[in-house]
Parts: structure tokens; C-alpha cells; sequence
């Protein structure tokens, strides 16, 4: 390669071409354009007439100029030009050439831009005859070299996982580096790991190593934890810098099971540190919805972070001792803790024996003192198991000898007799406040109302680990909370009751916020791996390396002691797992992951994305000659009035010049236009989609086929406004490629012959439309000729259509189908044809008809494709003023035609609204009435 500059060229020598155009240029300036012809009779005057001085008339030097310019393009782009080529003395060498990707999630941020990098390294290698083979260490296998140009053709299929190479997947690659030497090129994710130095000194001892390293400072994120009321995010970037701002989203379902965005805060890296932390006050609503975390922007597995049952809503038991205090709430022990935790957690009443199989997270029991046998073997493998036992004194606890002379196991210390009795009338004291919360403790850092006073308590006995127990306390020293631990969950008591008898602090709002910090503290921990044994956990839903959030389909499930101990790989992947009783979730970053980047020895060069890569200029230049070529073209017709109109001035040439050499940028121009109108274009577009319920046709292509299906949408939409409580706005045409399909409940798709195919983006669109729940509605038009087969070109065409859709088994609308009965009673469902052959979703095998019973028990889905042809947009076609615009048969016969097919019209979106509402036997008296039965 013969390297300008700039400029690189495969092909030097063909530059010698561009001496000719000077020579070229005498040429063409010689060489008189073609005459103009002309009838006009007056020449014959002119005949036989000589004229001495004769001037040759020339070529315009502006058209001379754009031959030139299209003559140089072929030359210089032939000649193979190359911008930002790579010096041949600082390439690797002239041998085998191994490219090892590391190929993780670190790696997805910029993988377009490693994808260029490795494709202008292959080019490279493709010139110079090299064989490449590829070795991606998060999934090795035997490197085979072969010619660059075949593995340039399936740079598409390569994808970062979403895990590290491990010290297993670096052994094993080690073990299947060839025996012959070759050069090495290291595409690394620039994170320092233990396995690299053997597997570099390895790769050196086959020949040189290069490695390639993107300079993005690469950000993470952990898993979400609880603290203090708040949801606590950290995450961690690579380099320490200077100070930085991130975003950070929680997406989840909203109210209608859409998926959104919830909550967005930003979280800042303070100069020079690598870590930062964000707190996020969520109600307990709102954070149940959550389902992921994630970086904006980030794209990649290490910057999402999954959260289990950690953040879901708690469920808490309230048991009261009793009751029956004559409908006065006020003074029902469970009356404040209903109050200050409905708005947070689910509240679940019963009896203990009958919530304890529900599994809650917390079990409150106020004033409750002795429990039957059951209830406390129940109550104490509960609390084994990871629960909380809230419990509050009151009366009969204080007058009960529970916990007296021994430590209760379900009571968390040994409890005075009687109790205590401050500020009333028969005693000297004043009403007892609450002194600030020690350190430690989960109500540490409330603050305490100078109106919660205490009047009456039960007294803890002294003892040694009195002191360790106690998480709140009078200002006299009194315990007023204790707690200790049980297996993996708590016992606390308050040693006052759950209403306003002893104390204010049911009154006040630190006690909610008190039960508030109890039950976030019930959330369950991560549990250990031995507690995990022998169970088997199933995924639901796991990352990609770009950080996308993929349903787990078929995955196996993974044992239970090797979830949260085994590394991150192809048979572990990053994801939400579900147990029997909870979820766990694997994030790629951990609270224990520590990031740091990867240094290479001195003799390795270096280099990243800073570098300019190379990018071929051939196809560039030959593409810029053809435009040029049809400029001149045109030119030459136009000078010999071939064209219609005069001949173009000097200023009307320079334009058309100026044109000719804008030609090639003008696409992407165009493209970027677009590209700003698309956004506003589509916010409009849902706007006007979501305001009413909207009908919507797919644009075909065929605008008379298309006019016709939005003026039958309109009649349909008019009749329906007219005779049921559906109102419709107006229809709506879609573009399947970019249009988004979930705001319509049913679309009408008429078969042109002629339409394209749609791309595997609108099919993946489509499948995701059918399986949400929506319809569409096929029309063949042809008055079902084909037969739902290939007799016709609109049936060959619907069959190459249909392929990829995830259709189920269909049948034709059998007679107790509820399509028949939605709305009106049908048995044809006729449109401008009357053809009978209508296809619908099969019913399921197990569909029988029970005795006494007109109609099947279908299934309750909507069948997510109608299939026909009998042209019913035609049927319906209106102008705006209601007019029919297609005529339909002859007479009172046509209309009465075109009646039925409004009514299936109106069948087909009720049975899309409503799904088998109308199959519930209770409308079966009704259909029987309306049948004559």
C-alpha cells in the first residue's frame, strides 16, 4: 500500500491514468457537440453558398469539467483509496492473524464502533492475503483461520454476552490456541482480571500482541438495597475524573400493565471518586411495580440491575386479642395499625392458624398472651423461615405470667408483672417522651414529636442482653421497643398497646413510620447458598449483553446451591429466578465486584477508538463517477434540444453541476430530515391513536386499495358510534415498519399481490401485537377463490405473508362461534362478496358440547386473526357525508347486504372489546329468547 498523506492507495499505479486528462481534455474540446436539427425551408436559399472563414463550434468547458471530474472518480476510486490507512510498518506481520474478543457486557457500550474496527482489520487482512480466525473468550471454541472476507460477512452474528470471561473460559481458550505461531489482536473490554497475564504470555509466545481498548469510562450498577425508608442506588464507574452526572431510570408496569418508565433521578459522581449513591423515597405502590433499574444511555448487562422480592409490597397479619369492644374503633386494637399500614403493605385478617399458610412477611398480635401449641410450633418455623412477629402489650398481656420466670421463645425479653403506670391519677409521675433513637437501631435517624408521651407499659427484667435488645426507650431508660433475633427472622414487642389506651405514639405520625421501618427491616435477606440446597430455581426473565430484558422462554432451570455461588455464564445467565416461595435475582454487578482496568506491559501496544480507523473510499468515488456520468447525460440532451425547453444557460449548468456533485450527500441529508421529522411525527401519531378508541388499516402501497380500506375504517367507525356505546375516533392508516401497533385493538389488512414483504422488525412487531391481544383482520378480496391457499395471486400472497406470524390452528367460524353472536345474531358474514369460508383460531380439542346447552364452552381468547375474502372494506366504504361509494349487489338485496356486513363490523370489535363475553351461560336464557328456543 502506497500511503499520502491521509490517503492510502491498494492500487497505485492505476493513478498514472490521471496523466491522460489533459490529453483527454484537447480531445473532447475538439470534438463539436452533436448539431442541432432543425426543419426550416428557408435553408434551401443557402444551398451551394460558400463561406471562407469557418469557426468549429466547441464543447461547453462547464460539461468538459464534469467529464473530467467523473473520468478522475474512476481512476482515483479503482485505484482502491483508503482514508486513515495503517502505515504496512506498524502492521502486526504478514502470518496468521488471531482476533481473541473478550466479547462481555463491558464491551457492549461502543460495539458498533468495535464492530467498525474489527471490520476495517479484516479488510486490512483481506488485502494483505492474511488468514484471520476469531477466539471470543466468553464463549471459546477451536480458533479455524480462513480468508477475511468470510468472516467479514458474519461480523452481524457476533454479540457480547452478558458475563465475564472466567477463569474457566480462559483456561479452555488457552488450551485451544493453535500450535503455529501467529500474530494477536486483543479487542478488550478494559477490565482488569487475574486470568489475562497467562492467557497474554501465552498469546506472546506465538508472536506479536495488539490490543485494542475503548477509552469510554464504563459506568455500573448494584442491586438495589433498603435503607432508612429509601430505595439506596450505587453505582461505579472505572476511572475516578473529574465530576459527573448520570441518570437513572426505574422501569416497570404502570396502573393499566403498560410498560414505563416510573421514576428518573439523577445520581452524581463526586471529582474524583467512583462511586455514587442515590436514595429514592418510592411509596410501597410504586416500588412493587418496579422491574428493573437502569443507567440511561449505558447499554449494556452491567448497567441494569434486576430487583427480587426485596422491593415487592409486604404482606402483614393483624391478630388481635380480642375484639369486642362493641363497634367502637377508636378503641380496637387494630384499629390504628390498619391506619398506618393499609397505604403501604397488604393487610391480611383471619386467624393466626389461617394466615400462617399464606406465608406473610409480618405477623402483628396485639395484646395477644398465650398462644395454643399449634399456633407456636406454626408461629416459630415461620420465624425460622425469615419472618417478623410484631407484637404490642396491652392488658392482658401486662395481667398474663407470659415470659416471666423464663424467656419466652416467641417474646424477645422477660417481661415485670403488672407493668408501670406514670401521669395518671394515682400516681406521682408525669407521662414519660420517648428519649432520641440509639445508633443501630432501624428507627435511628426519626424524629420525635414532643407530644408522644407515654402514660402505662410493661417492664422488661433486667438482664445481660437486656441492653443489646432494646431499639427504643423512654427518657428515664425504660425499654420501649425491644428486639431479638429468631433463625432468620425477629420478635419485637412495643410495650405499649397498638391504640391510644397507654401512650400518644399510635396518634402521632412516628408511628407509622416506626411500622414502617419494622416492615422494610422484614424483607427477606439474600439467603445463603446451603439454605438453598436441593431446591431448583427457574428463570424468568434474564440480560443480554446490551442490557435488554428478555423473556427466559425454555432455559432449565439451575439448582439452588449453585445460583448464587457459580459464576455468570452460557448455563448461568444474568437474570430474575423464581422459587417456590420468592425470587432471587443474579445481576451481572455485584456489591462485591470492584472495577478496575486492565494495565498491559510495555512492550503490548495499545490502541483504541481514538485512532481514526480506515474507511474505504472506492465505493465512494465509483458511486460519485455514476452520478457525474447521468449529469452528463442529461447535459448532452439538453445541448442537442433533445430535451424539452431551451437550451440551458451558463447559470442554469453551474446549478446543474452543483446538483450532480451534491448527489451523493444529499441521501443522507434527506435521511437525517427525516430522521428529526420521525420523533415529533410519532408523538403525534400516539396522540391521535390513544385519544379514542381507533380503528387502523396497513398501508399496502396501492393507493386505491388503501383510500378504500380508511373509507370502509370510517363507515365502520360511524356505524358503530351510531348503534353501540363504542365510539371510534378517526381511522387511522399504519406503516408496519414504523408505526407501533399496540394502540389499535384491530387492524384491517386487505392483500394486494403487490405489497412488500415486511422486514423481521415488523414481524417481531406483529407476533408482539397477536400475542398482547390484538386482531387483524385479513381480506384477500377475491371473494375466498383461493380457498385460504394459493389459487389466487392475493392467496399466494397472504400465504408468503402469514408464514412468519405466530398464528394458531384455524378453522372456519364454526356455527356456535361467538363471532356469530357479539352483538347480533349472524350466520353469513358477507362483505361486496358473500363468500361463507371465514378462518378463525380453532377451538381447543377438549371443546364439547354439554347437554342443555346451545353453545360450546369456548375458550376465552379472542382469536388474534380473522381470515376472508370477501372485500369488506368495499362493504363499508363511505365519503366524508356518509354516502356509500361502492355499490353492493342490486336493489333492496345489495343493501340488505351491505347491512350484514356492517353488523359483522360491529361483531368483529365488540368480540376484539369484549373477547368470549357473550359465550357465559348467563346470557344463554337471552340468546335462547332471541332464537326462538
Amino acid at each position: 500500500m502506497t500511503v499520502l498523506g491521509p490517503l492510502g492507495f491498494t492500487a497505485p499505479w492505476l493513478l498514472l491514468g490521471l496523466l491522460a486528462l489533459p490529453v483527454l481534455w484537447v480531445i473532447l474540446r475538439a470534438v463539436p457537440p452533436a448539431p442541432i436539427r432543425r426543419l426550416f425551408p428557408g435553408v434551401v436559399l443557402l444551398l451551394g453558398l460558400k463561406d471562407d472563414d469557418q469557426v468549429t463550434d466547441r464543447t461547453p468547458w462547464w460539461l468538459l469539467l464534469l467529464r473530467m471530474l467523473a473520468v478522475a472518480a474512476v481512476i482515483i476510486g479503482l485505484a482502491g483509496p483508503i482514508l486513515n490507512p495503517e502505515d504496512d510498518a506498524q502492521a502486526a506481520g504478514t502470518g496468521p492473524l488471531l482476533v481473541v474478543m473478550d466479547a462481555s457486557w463491558s464491551s457492549a457500550s461502543d460495539w458498533r464502533a468495535r464492530e467498525a474496527a474489527l471490520d476495517a482489520l479484516l479488510a486490512r487482512a483481506e488485502r494483505e492475503t492474511r488468514p484471520v480466525a476469531i477466539l471470543r473468550l466468553t464463549e471459546p471454541e477451536a480458533p479455524q483461520f480462513q480468508e477475511a472476507a468470510v468472516l467479514r460477512s458474519r461480523l452481524g452474528g457476533l454479540q457480547p454476552e452478558p458475563w465475564e470471561p472466567g477463569d474457566a473460559q480462559t483456561s479452555r481458550a488457552m488450551a485451544l490456541l493453535p500450535e503455529e505461531d501467529f500474530d494477536s489482536y486483543w479487542m478488550s473490554d478494559g477490565l482488569a482480571r487475574d486470568s489475562r497475564e497467562p492467557l497474554l504470555n501465552a498469546l506472546m509466545d506465538h508472536g506479536q500482541v495488539t490490543v485494542f481498548e475503548s477509552p469510554r469510562n464504563l459506568t455500573a450498577l448494584l442491586p438495589p438495597t433498603f435503607a432508612d425508608g429509601n430505595v439506596q442506588i450505587t453505582a461505579r464507574r472505572l476511572h475516578g475524573g473529574a465530576e459527573r452526572e448520570i441518570s437513572i431510570a426505574g422501569h416497570g408496569l404502570d396502573p393499566a400493565g403498560n410498560p414505563a418508565v416510573l421514576v428518573r433521578a439523577p445520581l452524581t459522581f463526586e471529582d474524583g471518586t467512583t462511586e455514587g449513591t442515590l436514595d429514592l423515597s418510592l411509596p410501597a405502590e410504586l416500588r412493587a411495580r418496579i422491574t428493573r433499574f437502569e443507567i440511561d444511555g449505558a447499554r449494556n448487562a452491567g448497567a441494569v440491575s434486576l430487583p427480587d422480592d426485596s422491593l415487592r409490597r409486604r404482606e402483614v397479619a393483624l391478630i388481635a386479642g380480642n375484639e369486642n369492644r362493641e363497634g367502637l374503633e377508636l378503641l380496637s386494637p387494630l384499629y390504628y395499625l390498619h391506619k398506618a399500614l393499609e397505604q403501604d403493605v397488604d393487610i391480611l385478617d383471619g386467624a393466626l392458624t389461617d394466615v400462617l399458610p399464606a406465608n406473610p412477611d409480618v405477623i402483628a398480635l396485639a395484646d395477644v398472651a398465650t398462644l395454643s401449641p399449634a399456633e407456636t410450633d406454626g408461629v416459630t418455623e415461620w420465624l425460622q423461615n425469615g419472618g417478623t412477629l410484631l407484637r404490642f402489650a396491652g392488658p392482658r398481656l401486662a395481667a398474663s405470667n407470659l415470659s416471666r420466670d423464663r424467656e419466652d421463645p416467641l417474646m424477645p425479653v422477660r417481661l415485670r408483672a403488672g407493668g408501670r403506670s406514670v401521669g395518671g391519677a394515682m400516681s406521682w409521675g408525669e407521662p414519660k417522651t420517648l428519649a432520641p433513637f440509639p445508633a443501630g437501631s432501624p428507627f435511628e435517624g426519626l424524629q420525635i414529636p414532643e407530644d408522644v408521651s407515654v402514660t402505662s407499659q410493661v417492664m422488661a427484667q433486667p438482664d445481660p442482653t437486656l441492653a443489646d435488645r432494646v431499639i427504643a426507650q423512654l427518657t428515664d431508660g425504660t425499654p420501649l421497643v425491644t428486639r431479638k433475633r429468631v433463625g432468620a427472622g425477629q420478635v419485637v414487642l412495643f410495650h405499649v398497646t397498638a391504640n391510644a389506651e397507654w401512650s400518644t405514639l399510635p396518634l402521632s405520625g412516628l408511628f407509622v413510620q416506626m411500622l414502617e421501618r419494622l416492615a422494610i427491616s422484614a424483607m427477606p435477606a439474600t439467603p445463603e447458598p446451603a439454605d438453598l440446597a436441593g431446591t431448583m430455581w427457574q428463570p424468568l426473565r434474564v440480560l443480554d449483553g446490551f442490557g435488554a430484558v428478555t423473556d427466559a422462554g425454555t432455559l432449565p432451570g439451575v439448582a439452588g446451591e449453585t445460583l448464587l455461588t457459580d459464576p455468570l455464564g452460557p448455563e448461568l445467565r444474568p437474570g430474575l429466578y423464581q422459587g417456590e416461595e420468592r425470587s432471587l435475582a443474579r445481576n451481572v454487578v455485584t456489591a462485591e465486584t470492584v472495577l478496575q482496568p486492565a494495565t498491559w506491559p510495555d512492550t503490548v501496544p495499545v490502541e483504541g477508538l481514538s485512532r481514526p480507523q480506515e474507511t474505504p473510499l472506492a465505493g465512494w468515488l465509483l458511486a460519485l463517477a455514476i452520478a457525474l456520468l447521468l449529469a452528463d447525460v442529461i447535459a448532452s440532451l439538453a445541448l442537442s434540444g433533445r430535451l424539452r425547453g431551451a437550451r440551458p444557460s451558463g447559470t442554469a449548468a453551474t446549478v446543474l453541476l452543483a446538483l450532480a456533485l451534491g448527489a451523493l450527500s444529499a441521501p443522507g441529508t434527506a435521511q437525517a430530515q427525516q430522521s428529526q421529522r420521525s420523533s415529533a411525527e410519532a408523538d403525534a401519531f400516539a396522540e391521535a391513536a390513544t385519544g379514542e378508541l381507533t380503528l387502523a388499516h396497513v398501508i399496502t402501497g396501492d393507493a386505491q386499495v388503501d383510500d378504500l380500506a380508511q373509507a370502509g375504517l370510517r363507515g365502520l367507525s360511524d356505524t358503530l358510534f351510531f348503534r353501540t356505546s363504542v365510539e371510534p375516533s378517526d381511522p387511522m392508516a399504519v406503516n408496519l415498519e414504523t408505526d407501533e401497533l399496540a394502540f389499535f385493538p384491530l387492524l384491517y389488512w386487505p392483500i394486494v399481490p403487490s405489497q412488500p414483504t415486511p422486514s423481521p422488525a415488523a414481524y417481531a412487531k406483529l407476533n408482539e401485537y397477536l400475542r398482547s391481544g390484538g386482531m387483524i383482520l385479513f381480506d384477500t378480496r377475491d371473494a375466498d377463490v383461493a380457498g385460504f391457499g394459493a389459487a389466487s395471486p392475493e392467496g399466494r400472497k397472504l400465504r408468503e405473508i402469514a408464514a412468519p406470524l405466530d398464528i394458531p390452528p384455524l378453522e372456519p367460524v364454526p356455527q356456535d362461534h361467538v363471532l356469530t353472536r357479539t352483538f347480533y345474531l349472524l350466520q353469513d358474514f358477507p362483505g361486496r362478496y358473500t363468500s361463507r369460508d371465514v378462518w378463525v383460531e380453532a377451538a381447543p380439542p377438549d371443546a364439547e358440547l354439554i347437554e342443555g346447552m346451545p353453545f360450546r364452552n369456548l375458550n376465552d381468547n379472542v382469536t388474534p386473526v380473522v381470515i376472508g375474502g370477501n372485500d369488506w372494506a368495499a362493504a363499508w366504504a363511505v365519503d366524508p357525508r356518509g354516502n356509500p361509494l361502492v355499490r353492493i349487489g342490486s336493489g333492496f338485496a345489495g343493501e340488505r347486504q351491505r347491512e350484514i356486513a356492517y353488523r359483522f363490523g360491529v361483531n368483529l370489535v365488540m368480540h376484539v372489546l369484549t373477547g368470549n363475553y357473550k359465550s357465559d351461560q348467563v346470557h344463554v336464557p337471552a340468546l335462547l329468547d332471541r332464537l326462538g328456543q
